[in-house]
């Protein structure tokens, strides 16, 4: 049988894939918000006694880092652009400075008696259940080991040393990404795994934004296992979680100056890590709900060693005209709680935000490794020269055509006058949607008072076929669109804000999907923010 571009990088299916993929299947199902009734959550919440935000292992050894961000000058247009930025050096201030960007506070908030943080790197319900490792070798000022990043302290907390077999070749810098389901499960109940999952495809954009800000190149370690970054990480040290919520492994990323440079991965393979320091701090000492669904799906969707995957689309530069420091950008970036109704956006903003969509557009899609699999679909509200309507962009030729074949009959597949020649975008129907956006956004005004809004749409059916573990990555690819368009949208003036809670076959119905060909893993609205004043805005640190 020939290879089609879905079996890249797939290995055969382990045994119980099949038994993996029913989980899969039946726990998306099961966790679909519906008109009549929501996915399971709790009842009620006690804000006062939210989880912890912030992960910290008492007793392991901590290194408070510079803060140098504001030293970084590069342009957000100038990401875009290969070789335009000057690659800094592996060293410990331009590690902290890749920190601070992509994992972060940004700012302290306060309104009335209640103060909360935000961060660079957003999250469903500012609840942040994404947690950073740092894994270095020979990097300048920092010893070799494994290191939790503290974003509240901006502090790297030593969790181990690691001795390498063989002496390095050039310095090497890994960062491992988990999540602490516990944090969104506390509100979302069972669907929290989704945005989980969600959560970590935008830290998967952040840091690679952050690195291209200081000229580095970033790629996933798609070979390994989630049960070898475990143990790589020390998640799977009970001793050092005694009472506290677990850490679920999600995936780890490689930091290079040069886009081929050797791996470091297989480097840490070879390596001894000792002296493990630190005990996990507990989170919520009194949980109220438990949802065990939340463990068996996380089990099910666990990813074995594969070989690398071999997609490397071209890249061409992305078309920015945004001057502003991509650094300052990336700190203000916000979620919008309300939009203008009356705004309307100008297209070649518009179009500039779809190309970024595109998988050969460059930053940050040049981390992803696999064939695209989520597409959008758009809900276009009020774009100067462009009709409302539901549109749609395909991100490769065969997602068209199976798009085509599992949707409405009476779309039309029509390029908008005006549409850049390259950007397959495509008019389904002409329609005033704002009132169903409303309605299928669970009934959230911003999706009707945005200039645009996103369903995006996965593979589903084919990309988990034979590998169930895909499950996680069709959410990080679509938390990775959302990274693009909340920068994309400040970088343009406006702002941008993801929306978790939707009903998912209400949107089906919409477009005319049937079955789970296609489902929607994720929605992202666009607008002209309104501020709300009574909320002060404080430094994220108290040195700066």
């Amino acid at each position: 049988m020939t290879a089609t571009p879905d079996d890249i990088g797939r290995t055969q299916p382990a045994a119980g894939a099949d038994s993996s993929l029913t989980k899969i299947v039946a726990y998306h199902q099961r966790s679909k918000h519906r008109l009549e009734r929501y996915a399971a959550g709790p009842e009620t919440l006690d804000w006062s006694a939210q989880p912890n935000p912030f992960r910290e292992f008492s007793g392991a050894p901590r290194i408070r880092l510079p803060m140098i961000a504001d030293r970084l000058t590069a342009s957000f247009a100038a990401l875009h652009t290969p070789g335009a930025v000057a690659a800094q050096p592996l060293t410990l201030d331009h590690v902290a400075a890749m920190l601070e960007l992509a994992f972060g506070l940004s700012a302290w908030k306060e309104y009335g008696p209640d103060r909360w943080a935000v961060r660079c790197n957003p999250s469903s319900g500012n609840l942040h259940p994404t947690e950073a490792y740092v894994i270095s070798r020979d990097i300048s000022e920092l010893e070799d080991g494994v290191y939790h990043y503290l974003s509240r302290d901006h502090a790297l907390e030593r969790r181990c040393r690691i001795t390498a077999a063989a002496p390095a070749a050039q310095p090497g810098l890994l960062v491992g990404i988990s999540s602490i389901t516990w944090r969104e499960a506390w509100k979302y109940g069972e669907r929290a795994f989704r945005y989980c999952q969600l959560d970590t495809g935008h830290a998967i954009g952040a840091l690679r934004y952050a690195a291209a800000v200081l000229g580095w190149h970033v790629r996933i370690a798609d070979a390994v296992s989630q049960q070898q970054l475990a143990e790589w990480l020390g998640l799977d040290r009970d001793a050092n979680f005694p009472r506290a919520e677990r850490e679920e492994a999600e995936l780890l990323l490689e930091i290079t100056i040069a886009p081929d440079a050797d791996t470091t991965a297989s480097w840490l393979r070879n390596s001894t890590q000792t002296d493990w320091r630190g005990q996990a701090n507990i989170l919520d000492a009194h949980p109220m709900y438990r949802w065990p669904i939340i463990d068996d799906i996380a089990a099910a969707s666990r990813k074995p060693a594969t070989q690398p995957a071999m997609y490397r689309p071209e890249t061409s530069a992305l078309a920015s005209t945004c001057s502003m420091a991509a650094a300052t950008l990336i700190r203000q970036r916000r979620s919008a709680q309300r939009f203008d109704a009356r705004f309307t956006q100008d297209a070649d903003s518009f179009y500039t935000m779809l190309t970024a969509l595109l998988p050969d557009s460059g930053t940050p899609w040049d981390v992803w490794n696999e064939v695209p699999r989520v597409h959008p679909v758009l809900f276009v509200h009020r774009i100067d020269g462009l009709a409302p309507g539901i549109y749609a962009l395909p991100r490769s030729a065969d997602a068209q055509a199976r798009m085509q074949a599992t949707m409405r009959t009476d779309f039309l597949w029509r390029k908008p006058d005006g549409c850049p020649e390259p950007l397959p975008l495509y008019l389904l129907a002409k329609a005033n949607l704002g009132k169903a956006l409303r309605t299928i956004s669970c009934h959230q005004a911003i999706a009707a008072d945005s200039t645009f809004t996103l369903a995006i749409l996965a593979e589903f059916d084919t990309a988990l076929h034979n590998a169930p573990w895909r499950y996680r990555q069709l959410y990080w690819e679509a938390g990775l669109f959302g990274q693009v368009l909340y920068l994309q949208a400040e970088a343009a003036s406006l702002r941008g804000t993801g929306i978790g809670c939707y009903f998912d076959d209400t949107c089906h119905e919409l477009l005319g999907l049937q079955d789970t060909t296609f489902q929607s893993m994720y929605h992202f609205t666009v607008g002209y923010p309104l501020t709300d004043e009574r909320i002060a805005n404080l430094p994220p640190y108290p040195r700066t």
